[in-house]
């Protein structure tokens, strides 16, 4: 986000967009952009109008929801010297806290969080190493403050009166792990964490993305209930990375405008429980059978690619953050009152017989408003036979998850 020699500012921020009715739905992007020749002068160095215009070539807001955005901002008037500057005042309201945010994943999503026009804090909590962190991003001239806390002993003052908690804190991916093998670290740290949320702003929105998530959401859900703090509408299992990689890849193989594309995947977030329903596609587009293997199989396996490309020194760390980013920035549009917010979670489900399972979701104020039923209909003989196929897995995950809540004692 920076000046240009055109005076433009463009605003990143992504948006899954929906129709008001569940059965249909579309999910765009496009961007916001000030034209102006005035000055923004609550942002040193930045320009902009009076007025918030739509840019359906950028990558993040649809254009469904820019009223939302439009809504966050108001315009006013001063007369310095008897001249009048009409100028746009963010009216960042929401406080974000991530939780692991000196990590690999942790630091390019504080960036992209900081960027922002809805946030008003960021606070960024780590075992160590994040002070520097902090005092980097408080250098950005975006609206939110950034807060720095080390350690336990600061864990309930970075917690206090948040509205959205994201968790990538954990141990990444080597060459030859699976992320079950990551299971019994990034389980005990989730565990901690989660019961530091529930006894600080068990209000909040949670968003998991520390590995396995199939298993880490039941986990952090059973912390809940034992808590007595439990909102199935508020805890999401983080996904999106596989609908960003499903539109990235379907948009190359079949040449089409990246922007127009959506690919719903449901399931999970490991292996063959990732399914993108590529039948789904929008735009309506046709898939020779060999072309739905060959695609399902490299969304499944795209993170195994990263994790090989990188040879040990991480995993798929900036597809991560970006993909969180449009997620929180889609929940903070819903928390905002933007009515016509969709996206993909896994989240506590009743659409199969698993009690956790990836679907397209619509977000409200109060977390997930509805479960979009209809993408799970009409689907073709493949994806029907990988939807039984991802079932029992899945299962196993989740009950994994379960068992070690129940084999560890949650503090009071």
């Amino acid at each position: 986000m920076a000046a240009t020699s055109a005076a433009t500012l463009s605003i990143g921020s992504t948006a899954c967009v929906g129709a008001k009715a569940n059965s249909a739905y579309n999910s765009k992007t496009s961007g916001l952009s000030f034209n102006s020749r005035n000055c923004l002068r609550s942002f040193t160095g930045l320009k902009a109008a009076s007025s918030v215009s739509c840019d359906s070539d950028s990558s993040f807001v649809g254009k469904e929801s820019c009223a939302a955005i439009q809504h966050s901002f108001v315009s006013r008037a001063q007369k310095p010297s008897q001249r009048s500057y009409n100028y746009v005042q963010p009216q960042a309201s929401y406080k974000v806290a991530i939780l692991g945010a000196a990590g690999g994943i942790g630091q390019p999503l504080a960036l992209l969080i900081k960027m922002s026009p809805l946030v008003s804090a960021l606070k960024l909590y780590d075992v160590a190493n994040v002070k520097g962190v902090a005092a980097d991003l408080s250098h950005c001239n975006t609206p939110s403050q950034v807060f720095d806390f080390t350690g336990d002993k600061e864990l309930a003052s970075c917690l206090k009166d948040v509205n959205v908690v994201v968790i990538p804190a954990g141990v990444p991916r080597k060459p030859g792990m699976t992320r079950d093998d990551l299971f019994n670290i990034n389980a005990s740290i989730v565990k901690d964490l989660i019961e530091a949320v529930a006894d600080n702003c068990p209000d909040a929105f949670i968003h998991i993305i520390s590995n396995p998530v199939n298993s880490t959401v039941p986990i952090a859900a059973e912390v809940l209930k034992q808590k007595g703090v439990y909102d199935p509408k508020k805890l999401f299992g983080v996904t999106t990375l596989d609908v960003v990689r499903a539109n990235t890849f379907v948009a190359q193989k079949k040449n089409l405008r990246l922007i127009d594309v959506d690919v719903p995947v449901v399931g999970g977030h490991a292996g063959i429980t990732i399914l993108p329903l590529l039948s789904k596609t929008k735009p309506s587009v046709a898939f020779a059978d060999e072309e739905v293997q060959e695609l399902t199989v490299k969304i499944q396996n795209a993170g195994t690619e990263v994790v090989e490309a990188k040879a040990g020194a991480g995993s798929a760390t900036l597809s991560m953050s970006y993909a969180a980013a449009r997620f929180v920035e889609s929940s903070l549009r819903a928390l905002d009152g933007d009515s016509d917010v969709y996206e993909c979670s896994y989240v506590q489900s009743n659409l199969t017989e698993l009690p956790f399972f990836a679907s397209r979701i619509k977000l409200g104020r109060n977390g997930v408003e509805a479960l979009i039923k209809s993408e799970l209909e009409g689907l073709t003989e493949y994806e029907q036979k990988a939807l039984e196929a991802l079932k029992p897995e899945l299962k196993a995950s989740i009950e994994k998850g379960i068992n070690f809540v129940h084999k560890q004692p949650v503090a009071a």
